[in-house]
């Protein structure tokens, strides 16, 4: 029997819909309830997806992830929850320190509606080479297929908020290199883009800056250096998620039809006021 043949039924259409939704929306980030709490005090977070940082969330579905998270210093604990719960990160941080909830999806298959969208696409994640290659490979403009995954983390503080990112071992990742709780942000938030552990030399993130009050966020690109390094302007009191997409070439005919994979990385945290 199926995973979605043993849910209730209102939960297996949100199941369904959570996998789909991602190919229409764009962004899939952790969305703490707060990016501050009290030693004691329990991490609760949702999923969403969306556009321009405001999305739906989504519950806890074992069947949508592979890998779900809470991790502070070496201590590494698994998200444990039931299936349909709200929101999909609710636990106990292991102590006083900086937290960082890592979730990845499982790969989900999107095929794009028109090559008009294709383009669109890959205009915005500034993957443009991707449109003649398409054409190159004597691929169709018919029936672009996707495989995707996202890669998703979350800084949060708990008691003295003290401590530092680091690299998770995700295929792509964001790691922060600044303390958003502990650390002076005058000069900037400075992150590192990785791909199979390496940096991603010159490429394109995208900043979104939701201010307080705001229900979205305002969008600016920047670009990595040779080391994969970046320094994102922030403010108090505002609230982030940084976001940045690895495109592959696929080959159709070993990989059930799917010409291109994109790896979705992010990363999201709040500035104290």
């Amino acid at each position: 029997m199926s995973f979605l043949g043993t849910l209730p039924k209102a939960l297996s259409f949100v199941v369904a819909l959570s996998a789909a939704l991602p190919a229409a929306a764009h962004e899939f980030w952790i969305s703490p309830v707060d990016y501050q709490v009290a030693d004691g005090v329990p991490l609760k977070a949702d999923l969403r997806v969306g556009q321009s940082f405001e999305g739906s969330a989504y519950p806890y579905v074992p069947a949508n992830f592979t890998r779900f998270e809470l991790i502070q210093g070496d201590a590494v604990r698994s998200v444990e929850g039931r299936a349909g719960d709200r929101p999909a990160l609710n636990m106990a941080a292991p102590g006083d320190g900086l937290a960082v909830v890592v979730h990845v999806t499982r790969d989900y298959s999107l095929t794009y509606p028109k090559w008009e969208t294709f383009v669109s696409f890959t205009e915005h994640k500034d993957i443009v080479w991707a449109q003649e290659r398409h054409l190159e490979r004597g691929l169709t403009k018919d029936r672009v297929r996707e495989r995707y995954t996202r890669f998703a983390k979350s800084l949060i503080g708990v008691g003295t908020s003290a401590g530092a990112d680091r690299e998770m071992g995700l295929r792509t990742e964001i790691v922060a290199l600044t303390n958003p709780y502990t650390d002076d942000l005058s000069n900037g938030f400075n992150v590192q883009v990785l791909y199979e552990g390496a940096p991603r030399a010159d490429v394109q993130v995208e900043l979104f800056d939701k201010a307080p009050g705001e229900s979205k966020g305002v969008s600016t690109l920047h670009r990595t250096d040779d080391q994969g390094l970046v320094t994102l302007p922030v403010q108090t009191g505002h609230e982030y998620l940084v976001d940045s997409v690895v495109f592959n070439e696929l080959d159709p005919e070993t990989q059930d039809d799917h010409a291109w994979e994109s790896l979705w990385a992010s990363l999201t945290f709040r500035v104290p006021e």
